[in-house]
């Protein structure tokens, strides 16, 4: 009988690699001139979109934004004429991202599909397909896979701006040499997040992405509630729970861009007697990373972390109770 969190553990440690490879390979695509691109995806594949999302819009100018699935798997439809619909899904198997991807192509999108099994229904249906490249997933928790469709999105990004391609490269080679990656103080991470029922992921740009993805990741392996916030949003409505037990992570990018917001958010939390922890990948001696890369780093980091809480509060992680690896939603 294998232990707890036997294959999250696994494949955790396989995420860098991934990642590598999905960013520097070769991809056979169409030509693409979009106008706008919309992303159409559900759990973490949709974290991963957030994270690419920011990365594309600075990169390109386009606007980039997410479509529920449920605008073509319910509704009707949107008109795309023009734009690109990046499907992303681990599994390819959703019937409703099925759906999606016919009705984007159906609408006038150019779809391109980012899936790990290969020849599955989202990647029939799409017109093209960027593959994530992780090997079976076992685990019912993504982890590599999410941090592989950053990286096959990345591969995208360098194709659509080419001056990105080098950065990005550079990037890949940074998390594919460092290493078994480990989080300084992540004893005391893990016991803070045992001792604490109630939790916020705070990031900004693509780390706001991060933050979507590692909430949901405390929720689901260790039963614990998280809730992401923009550090820009929390400081409104959403700081008022810091009057109760909190605990505050903050994935910081070391973006120049976000630091003052964060710094902020740090400071308000901490002065109204909240529990933080900043969490960045130079913790783990990663530099020179491009935002989404970073983003993708501060998962690699913090993953093991959610894995230990999940382990120390009984659970086995690579199942969790109620959950499955494809989710079939309408």
């Amino acid at each position: 009988m294998k232990a707890p969190g036997t294959h999250m553990r696994a494949e955790i440690a396989e995420a860098p690699a991934v990642f590598a490879r999905a960013v520097t390979q070769k991809a056979a695509l169409p030509a693409m001139d979009p106008k706008a691109i919309y992303t159409i995806a559900r759990g973490s594949s949709d974290a991963a979109a957030t994270i690419l999302s920011y990365e594309f819009m600075r990169e390109t100018g386009l606007p980039m934004t997410s479509l529920p699935p449920s605008i073509f798997s319910v509704g009707k439809g949107v008109a795309l004429d023009g734009a690109l619909a990046l499907v992303v899904s681990q599994s390819g198997g959703s019937q409703d991202l099925v759906l999606s991807t016919e009705g984007a192509r159906a609408q006038g999108a150019q779809v391109l599909a980012i899936t790990n099994v290969p020849g599955s229904a989202v990647e029939a249906a799409a017109g093209a397909v960027l593959p994530i490249g992780a090997g079976p997933e076992l685990a019912v928790p993504a982890t590599k896979t999410v941090v592989g469709a950053v990286g096959a999105g990345m591969a995208l990004l360098s194709i659509l701006a080419p001056g990105y391609a080098a950065r990005a490269a550079a990037s890949a080679a940074v998390l594919a040499g460092a290493g078994p990656l480990a989080l300084r103080d992540a004893d005391s991470l893990r016991d803070a997040l045992v001792a604490n029922p109630h939790v916020y992921v705070i990031g900004r740009d693509t780390g706001y992405g991060a933050a979507i993805e590692l909430s949901l990741k405390i929720k689901e392996t260790c039963a614990v509630h998280a809730e992401p916030y923009s550090s820009s949003e929390v400081l409104h409505g959403p700081l008022q729970l810091v009057t109760r037990p909190l605990l505050i992570l903050i994935l910081d990018t070391e973006a120049p861009e976000v630091r003052a917001s964060l710094d902020t958010a740090e400071a308000r939390f901490r002065r109204e007697g909240g529990t933080v922890v900043r969490i960045r990948p130079s913790d783990a001696g990663l530099s020179g990373l491009t935002p989404a890369a970073a983003a993708a780093a501060l998962l690699c980091l913090t993953y093991p972390v959610v894995l230990a809480v999940s382990i120390a509060l009984g659970h086995d992680p690579d199942a969790p109770a109620t959950l499955s690896k494809v989710t079939q939603t309408t």
